[in-house]
């Protein structure tokens, strides 16, 4: 099996964390000023938990640094345990950000019609709850995240000297599981 993690440490999560919303702001169609996060927890154990200081500054980051970014985010088949260290991790986030989160689960209609309401279900992935038989490809992802890369580093060169090709960009690697 074939696993695919950006990183363990705290460093490279955070940096991580700021690289993906990042390109994901830079990336919006014109005029749209926030997003839609799904993040699936399908699997997800203790042993796969972050450092409460890693978690503490991912939200600090995301509700001081990217405060009107999140219209909601919907937390998929998270782990019951996860919900319960979620009310004790929800002291360090402020009530509006709290009031963006949603626990969704698939084999629950009434919370997936939450997740309906802002993402068709004819786009989401089958793997989500949705109908769309899409099928994920690392490779496909890394070239979008290259092109990304790209986009972002000439939009950041100040005076053209600087931009950047697909040669310029590191490979993101599958890590073996």
């Amino acid at each position: 099996m074939i696993q695919f993690q950006n990183t363990s440490s705290h460093e490279g999560q955070v940096q991580y964390l700021m690289y993906t919303l990042e390109n994901a702001v830079l990336s919006m169609p014109e005029g749209q000023e926030k997003m839609v996060w799904l993040i699936d927890f399908t699997g997800w154990t203790l042993a796969h938990r972050s450092p409460i200081k890693t978690s503490r500054e991912c939200m600090g980051i995301v509700q001081n640094h990217y405060p009107e970014r999140l219209s909601v985010a919907f937390l998929l088949n998270a782990p019951k345990v996860f919900e319960a260290t979620f009310k004790v991790a929800k002291v360090f986030l402020d009530q509006k950000t709290i009031q963006k989160l949603n626990f969704v689960y698939k084999d629950n209609e009434e919370s997936m019609k939450t997740l309906y309401k802002h993402i068709d279900p004819e786009v989401l992935p089958v793997d989500f709850g949705g109908k769309n038989n899409v099928v994920y490809s690392h490779e496909g992802y890394t070239k979008l995240m290259t092109e990304d890369d790209i986009k972002t580093a000439n939009f950041w060169a100040a005076d053209g000297n600087h931009v950047m090709n697909e040669h310029s960009v590191p490979e993101v690697a599958a890590k073996e599981g």
